[in-house]
């Protein structure tokens, strides 16, 4: 028989079953489409020294933005810290919750161990929180001033009053106290605790376990809540940032005194009123009005989950409306709770629980309107939405959509795919992204049981084509300010790092395995048996690897709710001149698959050819 060429469709269709998907692609990873042809993903490295420039936490947030000096910063907020990136400098800017007044502090060790026992009436702390101390004491031993004026990570919470610490040196390594270290600091200790620390996953309950120490009652629990991870928004507002923890306070950062900390703007020169609490900050660039999405009310203390509240223009100090400034506030109707809000083109998109609204910024005496876009739609998580190019998608309950002015469903070719297997429990570290350059974007998710993102689907937007895929990553941000290419994050054993995506064709130095699979395919509608006997590949090697190798693998069932099993494999170079390969492989319904597991390689692939004949049984 002669060679059957076979066009598959662009883009992965996991809609129904795998063999009524017959001519298109059913299953891949780290693979996207370029005028309607399959080619490998782009691969990922290290962006700073992984030595020297990390950060601890999981990262939620990256912002990247330049002042007029062409200083390029980079804003990186995690469950445990938020960063000033600039260089390869990481500049700690955690804001403060408190600071104690001298001698409020004091220790106590214990022969033989490195334990110390910290008293500070009402420390308000919590198991993770960062504390660091100044003007202590020796203890008279081995815990000398300089082990304990530094900044420690709250080992265990003992009582409202007490909490314990590991010593170490200023290297880090484990100090232990010997019977000479019978003081307690001193009179003039100071402990100055950054703001508490956020969960990495979320948690079903408020008992025993599901906050940040395991504070309640050993099985006291209440199912179906579900404690919020630590969430950040980062905004520039000129050559400064915002940052704002969800549900907490917001904070300013001056880049005229990069090495200090972000403060509330309760702290600013000039204050007057500003939110207390605000589930999502975000600065509309256009007017430079600091916008509180979800906050305390004008006058209130308690956080209202539907209140807007905007500074006066320029000015992040001053919330307090007055005739004389553009201050002010409304607030929206539809809804219980405020989702997220994202920058769109001349507006501010917000939703909540069950609408889309839209802020535009129109000016006095209301400043800003608020306009009603659809109700029925919601997000799946506050960081679910992506502006790409001036269009907004975004990932709801149980849906995708795209806004260019109304709201309107994305179709998917793999919907049932990804929100069935989704971890409802972790939508909330659900967060979208964009890849420009490759007319991208997509959503990272947890499957399973998984509580940790495992998985991606992307949709390109000029191809009309999905994509899925298996990798774990906790934030990202398109080529920007600091970036030619997407930055990404991921914590690894307690160390986070930066990754440059779309560098080379390699996994941070180690192979990807990138492999694309079509759906079932059958002759005579399955009425007979196929054999298959010949292959003939169209691929281009487009990596640096000298021999690059893909293997093309046929896999077959017997009757269509049968058993894949693998028939057959050829590997392809580029020293084999690509011509035809002799395999075998017989059933009812068959597959192919392109896989390719070495580094520094990279690929496009044309149609596949193949000798399919009528087998005899039926």
């Amino acid at each position: 028989m002669p060679l059957k060429r076979f066009n598959f469709q662009a883009g992965i269709k996991r809609e129904g079953t795998a063999y009524n998907n017959e001519g298109a692609f059913y299953d891949a990873s780290f693979i996207r489409w370029r005028s309607g042809r399959p080619e490998k993903m782009g691969g990922w490295a290290k962006k700073y020294n992984e030595s020297t420039s990390t950060f601890i936490g999981v990262c939620r947030k990256i912002h990247q933005w330049v002042n007029l000096s062409n200083q390029r910063y980079l804003g990186l907020g995690t469950s445990k810290k938020l960063y000033q990136v600039l260089g390869d400098s990481f500049t700690d800017v955690t804001p403060l919750r408190t600071t104690t007044s001298a001698g409020d502090v004091t220790f106590a060790a214990t022969d033989g161990s490195s334990t110390l026992t910290v008293t500070d009436s009402s420390h308000g702390a919590v198991k993770g929180d960062f504390v660091t101390f100044s003007g202590a004491a020796s203890l008279g031993g081995t815990i000398i001033a300089d082990v304990l004026n530094q900044e420690y990570e709250i080992a265990t919470i003992a009582s409202t009053n007490t909490y314990t610490i590991t010593a170490k040196d200023t290297s880090d390594d484990e100090v232990t106290a010997n019977a000479s270290d019978s003081g307690n600091g001193g009179g003039s200790t100071v402990g100055a605790y950054q703001i508490s620390i956020g969960l990495d996953i979320a948690v079903a309950g408020t008992g025993w376990g599901s906050g940040t120490y395991s504070g309640g009652t050993w099985g006291n629990s209440e199912s179906g809540l579900v404690n919020s991870l630590r969430l950040w928004d980062i905004d520039n507002f000129g050559e400064d940032f915002i940052a704002n923890v969800r549900s907490g306070g917001i904070y300013y950062w001056d880049a005229t005194n990069p090495t200090n900390r972000a403060l509330p703007l309760s702290s600013l020169s000039g204050a007057s009123n500003p939110p207390s609490e605000c589930l999502n900050a975000i600065v509309s660039t256009q007017d430079r009005h600091v916008m509180a999405i979800g906050c305390t009310p004008f006058g209130g203390s308690n956080i209202d989950l539907m209140q807007i509240r905007w500074c006066d223009q320029g000015n992040a100090a001053q919330w307090t409306p007055l005739t004389t400034n553009t201050a002010g506030d409304l607030k929206l109707s539809a809804g219980s709770e405020i989702i997220g809000a994202i920058r769109g083109r001349q507006e501010i998109l917000v939703w909540t629980d069950v609408a889309l609204y839209s802020l535009r910024f129109i000016g006095a005496p209301y400043i800003f309107k608020s306009t009603l876009i659809t109700e029925g739609v919601s997000m799946i998580s506050p960081n679910a939405a992506i502006n790409a190019n001036n269009v907004v998608y975004f990932m709801d309950r149980r849906n995708f959509y795209i806004y260019t002015g109304a709201a309107q469903t994305l179709p998917c070719t793999v919907l049932g795919y990804v929100f069935d297997n989704l971890n409802q429990q972790q939508a909330e570290q659900v967060f979208a992204f964009s890849n420009t350059a490759f007319n991208e974007v997509g959503w990272f998710y947890c499957t399973g049981e998984s509580t940790t993102i495992d998985s991606y689907v992307t949709y390109n937007y000029v191809e009309k084509a999905w994509s899925i895929g298996s990798l774990e990553r906790t934030a990202w941000d398109d080529a920007g300010a600091t970036s030619t290419v997407p930055l990404a994050t991921i914590t690894s054993s307690g160390t986070g790092y930066v990754y440059n995506h779309e560098t080379g064709y390699n996994a941070d130095g180690s192979a990807m395995t990138a492999y694309l699979e079509t759906a079932d395919f059958d002759i005579d509608d399955g009425d007979h048996f196929a054999f298959i006997r010949r292959l003939l590949p169209d691929v281009e090697f487009i990596g640096t690897n000298d021999a690059p190798e893909i293997t093309y693998t046929l896999k077959s069932r017997s009757d269509a709710t049968g058993t894949l099993s693998t028939q057959s494999s050829t590997t392809v170079t580029n020293s084999t001149n690509y011509g035809v390969s002799n395999v075998r492989a017989r059933g009812r319904q068959m597959r192919v698959r392109m896989e390719s597991t070495d580094v520094d390689n990279a690929w496009r692939l044309g149609d596949v050819r193949l000798d399919v004949r009528q087998d005899g049984r039926r």
